[in-house]
């Protein structure tokens, strides 16, 4: 149950992400600029991306594991530290002359999997501070820092490089987290759940495929995330393509591409602000739905043949979007799932949104080699425009989210909220009989 002081609480919890945040994207940064250019090669490049995927896809879901079973806060606090130890020991090798590829590499799965355990642990530790009908504002907020933190850092990363050497640097993020790590044990309090004395001993995969059968048995969060991860995979072009799209069809002038990127997070900045600001319509199912469509019909503008300046002001749209794409879905997996399970559920949220989109990469990529970009943007963008209306109309959705938010179990369960649900309750009768 959120403290008295919440107000207070979510400003500390959000300045101490922000600061994490800060730091660990001007390392990730620096980090691929150096070794862009100290190796220009595109093997090594591709190997830094694998280092920090590969844990966030096998590591997560043990990281929701742990956030169920764990006191939150040590956990959050306990990534960042290793994220701080691990720049720590590549500061050491930097000032030793030892920074071979290796090195860094290491240090950059550290991090990831740092990252890993933090995530799930971050997501379900929210409801625990904010009271349920101000989470929204809350992750819309939380959204617009991100997005902030997003476009300054590599203009931030750029000065600093060009100011003082790498290993330097390297240190802003030992700061950033040590203050992280300081705001998050000094000041934030929880209630965190006691364990249950009386449960038997289980297995980190136990627990985790009891997490799974939990997602698959609850038809609301499995039709949630279904329309998620076809939504990713389908907005991969958007997100990666384009700058590719630019070079082809205006110039490859670097000014343009930073154009695009800057318009983008400058959306996504507003978007947050907007949705923290407006909360979306009472049915957070129908901000989704609505959001996924209008994603897609500016996905279909930008394949439309125009001049740059309009292509940038449709790109600021997407970017507008996507806060009020991802703070519903996240407000609803932080009020309808079972706190017990909040962790392991985000988790698999977590797989979801960083596999989906390099998946969606394997497809449309070679694709674009074959077929224009702008055809590719045009039919994926009408396929969002679809799905947000099928979205818009599932009773699933709907239904789902009654007052309360309460969960649909096909099993007849009733988790918190059920008692509101009026297809639960039919659902039970039914299943009594």
């Amino acid at each position: 149950m959120p403290r008295t002081d919440w107000k207070r609480q979510t400003v500390l919890f959000l300045s101490s992400q922000g600061s994490s945040l800060l730091g660990s994207m001007l390392v990730q940064y620096a980090l691929m600029w150096h070794l862009t250019m100290t190796t220009q090669s595109g093997e090594v490049m591709t190997l830094a991306v694998i280092v920090g995927f590969l844990p966030m896809l096998v590591i997560s879901p043990f990281g929701g594991v742990w956030a169920d079973r764990l006191p939150k806060r040590y956990l959050i606090a306990g990534a960042d530290a290793l994220a701080a130890l691990s720049t720590v020991a590549l500061f050491i090798a930097f000032m030793l002359g030892q920074d071979g590829l290796w090195v860094i590499l290491a240090a950059m799965g550290l991090r990831a999997v740092g990252q890993a355990v933090q995530g799930p642990a971050v997501g379900a530790i929210l409801p625990e501070i904010v009271p349920e009908q101000h989470l929204m504002r809350v992750n819309g907020y939380n959204g617009s820092i991100q997005a902030g933190i997003g476009f300054v850092s590599p203009l931030l990363a750029g000065a600093l490089l060009s100011l003082m050497p790498m290993q330097w640097v390297l240190l802003i993020d030992v700061v950033t987290a040590a203050a992280a790590i300081w705001i998050m044990l000094a000041f934030i309090r929880t209630d965190e759940r006691a364990a249950d004395p009386e449960a038997a001993p289980t297995t980190a995969l136990h627990d985790l495929a009891d997490g799974v059968r939990y997602v698959l048995r609850h038809r609301f969060i499995g039709r949630l995330y279904w329309y998620f991860a076809v939504t990713f995979f389908l907005a991969a072009p958007v997100s990666f393509l384009t700058p590719l799209q630019v070079t082809r069809t205006f110039s490859n002038e670097v000014w343009r591409l930073t154009a695009i990127e800057m318009a983008f997070f400058l959306g996504m900045m507003l978007g947050g602000v907007l949705i923290g600001q407006w909360g979306g319509f009472r049915r957070r199912g129908a901000t989704v739905a609505v959001a996924i469509s209008l994603l897609g019909l500016w996905s279909v503008m930008l394949g439309v043949p125009q001049g740059f300046v309009l292509y940038n002001v449709w790109m600021f749209a997407a970017g507008l979007f996507i806060p009020m794409l991802n703070a519903p879905t996240m407000t609803l997996l932080q009020v309808a799932v079972e706190p017990r399970y909040l962790g392991r559920v985000m988790s698999l949220m977590t797989v979801i949104s960083t596999s989906v989109m390099p998946a969606g990469m394997l497809v449309f990529g070679p694709m674009a080699d074959r077929v224009a970009i702008e055809w590719i943007l045009v039919a994926t963008g009408s396929l969002m425009v679809v799905g947000g209306f099928v979205m818009l109309v599932d009773r699933t959705i709907r239904e789902g989210e009654p007052e309360g938010m309460g969960t649909l179990l096909d099993d007849g369960a009733a988790p918190r909220g059920a008692e509101s649900s009026p297809l639960l309750a039919s659902s039970a009768d039914t299943s009594d009989e």
